[in-house]
């Protein structure tokens, strides 16, 4: 787990390997808002200010992003690292939306959406690899 989340908490590095997300501007604080620049699948970017809902160092990162005021369009993303017995980590990443926006964005949350988080996890997986082979 050590491994993931080393590479994972390197916010600035992103730009450097993942397809989706490419920088996130600084440390994530509990109760603060972070700049997140992201990049969809389907090509388009935007920056979110998300409020940083809890981190626990080497095994969750949860934010809260907002369009406009809550209610209308809210997204609970998380990430958590949970231990494999052989000494693998498990990397999970997801969504919960909610608002009254949500069953007109079904083909977006569905689409671009799921296809960032499974690019994101398959980079951070060669990422965290390819550290271990180079003994980084």
């Amino acid at each position: 787990m050590v491994d993931v989340w080393a590479v994972f908490s390197d916010f600035k590095a992103y730009s450097d390997w993942s397809p989706t997300l490419h920088f996130i501007a600084s440390a994530p604080e509990v109760g603060k808002k972070v700049a997140v620049l992201l990049h969809q699948p389907d090509g388009k970017k935007m920056t979110m200010h998300p409020k940083v809902l809890r981190l626990s160092a080497g095994k969750e990162l949860r934010w809260l992003g907002r369009v406009f005021l809550p209610g209308i369009f809210d997204g609970e993303h998380y990430f958590i690292l949970k231990p494999n017995a052989d000494g693998t980590t498990q990397f999970i990443q997801g969504e919960n939306f909610n608002g009254i926006l949500v069953p007109f964005l079904k083909k977006m949350i569905l689409g671009p959406t799921r296809e960032g988080f499974e690019a994101f996890n398959i980079a951070l997986k060669k990422r965290v690899e390819d550290r271990k082979n180079t003994g980084l």
